[in-house]
C-alpha cells in the first residue's frame, strides 16, 4: 500500500509571501514527511483553483497594500467558493497578517475606504496610525487548543486593528506585544478550521506544537485521531530563547511603567524545558 498523502495549498505565493513566511510551508511539509506522509505543495496563484479540493491545510501569508489589492478581486471571484467548501469539508487554514485580514468581513483604510473581505471568519480590520512592531508572546491556556507548551511566540509588524465578532474566539491572550488591536489583550482568531494571526517569524518553525495542531485538525476528516510524536528539542529551544528575550523586554517595560507611576503588567511565562532531529531550515 502506498503512502498517505498530505497536501498544503499556498495561496498567492508570488504576492503574499513577506516576513519569511515560507518557513510555515516547509514546517508543515517536513512534519508530515517525518511521519511517512507523501507531502505535497500546491501553489494557488491568481486565477488558479485546480486541486483546491485536495488541500489539507491552506496557507495565506502577508503582503504589502499593493499586493493585497492585486489578490483582492481574485480572492472574491475565484478562491472564495472552493475555499469555503474545503473548510466545510474539514480542511484547515493558517492565515497570517494580510491573509488574516482578507478572510474577515472587511478592511478599512486610513482614508475610510472599505474593502469587503470574504467573511470566512467573523472579524473586521481598520487601519491604525501607529505600526505595531516587535516580539509577541501569546498564552493559549484559556483556549481549547490543548497545546504543549501553552505559549506561542512570534514577531508582529502591522498597522491593522482587528476586532473579533461573536462567532470568532481569540487564539490566545497576550503576555507581550500588541496583538489584534493593541487594546483588548488578544491575539489571533480561531473559527472552525481557520486560524488567523499576526505572528510572523516564521510562526510554525518555532511553534511545532501549533503546526501539529493544524495537521491533526485537517487529517481528522480522514480518521486520523493523533500524530506520532517527533523530537522537537531544536524547535522548542528556539521557542524558549524567544520566551527568555520576551521576559527581559517585559521586565524592562515594567520598570519603565513603575518609574512613570503606572501599574505593572503580568510577566511572561518561564520558557519550557526542551523535550530531545534534524533542524528545519530557518
Amino acid at each position: 500500500m502506498g503512502k498517505k498523502t498530505f497536501t498544503v495549498g499556498w495561496l498567492y505565493p508570488d504576492l503574499m509571501n513577506i516576513y519569511g513566511d515560507r518557513g510555515n510551508i516547509l514546517t508543515l511539509l517536513r512534519r508530515a514527511e517525518w511521519r511517512n506522509y507523501d507531502a505535497r505543495l500546491v501553489e494557488l496563484g491568481r486565477g488558479t483553483v485546480k486541486q483546491m479540493e485536495d488541500v489539507d491545510v491552506f496557507f495565506f501569508g502577508g503582503g504589502q497594500d499593493r499586493e493585497q489589492a492585486l489578490v483582492y478581486e481574485d480572492l472574491l471571484e475565484h478562491k472564495q467558493p472552493p475555499l469555503e467548501r474545503a473548510v466545510q469539508a474539514g480542511a484547515a487554514v493558517l492565515a497570517v497578517c494580510g491573509g488574516y485580514q482578507l478572510l474577515g468581513h472587511y478592511y478599512q483604510t486610513a482614508d475610510g475606504e472599505r474593502f469587503p473581505g470574504i467573511g470566512l471568519i467573523d472579524v473586521k480590520t481598520e487601519a491604525g496610525k501607529k505600526r505595531f512592531i516587535g516580539d509577541v508572546i501569546v498564552d493559549t491556556e484559556s483556549t481549547d487548543l490543548n497545546l504543549t507548551p501553552t505559549t506561542l511566540v512570534g514577531f508582529e509588524n502591522h498597522s491593522g486593528r482587528t476586532f473579533l465578532g461573536p462567532n470568532a474566539r481569540p487564539l490566545g491572550t497576550l503576555r507581550l506585544g500588541f496583538g489584534n488591536n493593541g487594546s483588548d489583550g488578544t491575539e489571533g482568531c480561531l473559527q472552525g478550521g481557520v486560524l488567523g494571526t499576526y505572528l510572523h517569524g516564521s510562526l510554525l518553525p518555532k511553534n511545532p506544537h501549533l503546526a501539529d495542531h493544524l495537521i491533526k485538525t485537517a487529517l481528522r476528516r480522514r480518521g486520523v485521531a493523533d500524530l506520532s510524536p517527533l523530537d522537537d528539542s531544536v524547535e522548542l529551544a528556539a521557542h524558549g530563547r524567544i520566551l527568555e528575550r520576551g521576559e527581559r523586554a517585559h521586565h524592562a517595560q515594567r520598570e519603565q511603567r513603575a518609574e512613570r507611576g503606572q501599574p505593572a503588567q503580568q510577566a511572561p511565562p518561564q520558557p519550557p524545558s526542551p523535550a530531545p532531529r534534524d533542524p528545519l531550515p530557518r
